[in-house]
């Protein structure tokens, strides 16, 4: 009996001991697995990450990094311009150098992705120092503002490549939105050019405001089809008991009748007027398709506006309309000749907005840059020298809505753009963010200056002249009072010069109305 139970009791400890190492042995394999994964997997899978802060937010992303596998990086080491930091660990991990040391400590340890983790540095800062990030070769990833990252399920942490924006060196401008709900809410608003990219755009921010319907306007269907589709996918998942009624009417600015058609049917209370044809070379070869557009289009669209007693009318212009050299620009300058004509004793406030190159816009640069590193170059650009103004198409659409709040009739709106932007740095800068090297992977070719086209594009806001409105960015421009009667003249000599005369003789009336265009014969 007595060796019995002496068994029974061996046999409970075998069996305790027996289940409690194979318990503890299947967590500990799969905590080992884990730390296998985050620590010890080769940089072929894993991609070598430095990380630029060693404060609270680069240590909270080196714990992210650590555990979660999504990342697919192996932090070897921190970067931090605080001395007292020099030399030291943390989590384990070697603090390297300081943003002097950046490009050596980059070369050293074979750095494949360098994270900013500073969220509150200013843009300045932060452009500054993805301009050194961007010569060691390392792919460039941000953290952003801890604001943005609220409410991520996934992880505590995010990140985002380098947008184009951060490479301006200047604050973003944001929309003072006093006084514009007074004149969008419950309004009906007409878009011309919709379904283009500045068209597109200001229909998606005019929604924040409550407008009653937003009648978007376009010759060309597949663009505007696709913003119809981009709404109606918005509102199946935007809970919102308010919508604007989305109405998409194709329809061209040169034909009047439908254009009046349009605006005796929805009544329309403000006109944003952004049709257009816009690319400089393309005018050149073709000016007489650009005036029948942009003039005889404008006017059609402002007189109907006054017409109709639109309230507000807000016309969409260029700083080419500066001193303009090419046939756009001094169409353009001639378009707000008329509105501002249009505008003596008319019920309806009419305004011009002038701004410059639109980032990611059809046709400008950056995509067109981004299309030429993907198919491994070369990058072409005009000019080692050609500098440009820029601004984003966020930017450009709160400029035109601001300037519908401020506009009484007859100003001229421009925007404070900071410092001009050598094209040919954005195209370096460019390919370095593709992980590519310039001149050795992908190669830049310069093309000639293009017909029409500035070496360098004049400053839009003459300082001494101009004033401010409420918002700090946006001056108004003086402008010379325009008759009405003798814009309206001159419209029409044009418009007969159309029916019966060559390109030559169009462009040579059109030399003689704006007598600032400058080109070249």
């Amino acid at each position: 009996m007595f060796k019995l139970d002496y068994f029974q009791y061996n046999l409970y400890a075998i069996a305790f001991f027996t289940v409690s190492t194979l318990t503890l042995g299947t967590r500990l394999s799969y905590r080992t697995y884990k730390y296998y994964l985050s620590h010890w997997k080769t940089s072929s899978s894993l991609d070598r990450t430095l990380i630029i802060g060693a404060g609270n937010a680069g240590i909270l992303l080196f714990d992210e990094i650590s555990k979660n596998p999504k990342f697919n990086m192996r932090v070897i080491g921190f970067i931090d311009d605080n001395d007292k930091l020099a030399g030291k660990t943390i989590r384990g991990i070697p603090v390297l150098g300081t943003t002097d040391d950046l490009s050596e400590v980059v070369f050293k340890y074979k750095a494949v992705v360098t994270v900013i983790a500073i969220p509150s540095l200013g843009i300045k800062d932060t452009t500054e120092l993805i301009n050194k990030v961007e010569l060691t070769g390392s792919k460039i990833k941000l953290m952003p503002p801890f604001y943005e990252m609220v409410g991520s399920k996934e992880s505590l942490v995010k990140l985002r490549d380098v947008d184009i924006v951060d490479l301006l060196g200047r604050k973003p401008i944001y929309l003072d939105e006093v006084g514009i709900k007074e004149y969008i809410d419950s309004k009906t608003i007409v878009v011309t050019g919709g379904g283009g990219s500045i068209g597109s755009e200001l229909c998606r921010q005019l929604i924040r405001f409550n407008p009653k319907k937003i009648i978007i306007i376009d010759i060309y269907e597949n663009g505007v089809y696709d913003l119809q589709m981009e709404f109606e996918r918005m509102y199946r998942l935007d809970s919102c008991s308010f919508k604007p009624e989305i109405i998409v009417l194709i329809a061209s600015v040169r034909d009047e009748l439908r254009i009046d058609e349009i605006f005796k049917e929805y009544k329309p209370d403000v006109v944003f007027h952004a049709a257009a044809h816009k690319h400089v070379p393309l005018m050149e070869v073709s000016p007489k398709e650009a005036i029948k557009n942009n003039i005889l289009g404008t006017y059609n669209v402002s007189n109907m506006a006054d017409k109709h007693k639109v309230k507000k009318f807000v016309f969409i212009s260029t700083d080419k309309a500066v001193n303009p050299t090419n046939v756009m620009g001094a169409k353009k300058r001639f378009a707000e000749r008329i509105v501002m004509a249009l505008n003596e004793e008319s019920y309806t406030d009419f305004a011009a907005v002038r701004f410059g190159n639109v980032l990611g816009s059809n046709g400008s640069v950056i995509p067109l840059f981004q299309k030429q590193i993907a198919e491994g170059g070369p990058v072409t650009v005009t000019h080692p020298e050609i500098i440009r103004y820029f601004m984003t198409i966020s930017e450009a659409c709160q400029l035109v809505i601001q300037a519908g709040a401020y506009a009484k009739g007859g100003e001229l709106f421009v925007l404070d753009m900071g410092e001009p932007v050598k094209i040919l740095d954005l195209a370096e800068k460019l390919i370095r963010l593709s992980g590519l090297e310039p001149y050795r992977d992908i190669e830049i070719e310069f093309t000639g200056l293009r017909p029409g086209e500035k070496m360098f594009e004049e400053l839009l806001v003459d300082y001494s002249k101009a004033h401010k409105t409420e918002n700090e960015k946006i001056f108004v421009e003086p402008v010379l009072a325009e008759k009405k009667y003798n814009v309206l003249e001159e419209m029409a000599n044009i418009d007969s010069a159309l029916c019966k005369s060559s390109n030559g003789t169009a462009v040579k009336l059109l030399k003689q109305y704006v007598t600032t265009y400058k080109n070249g014969d």
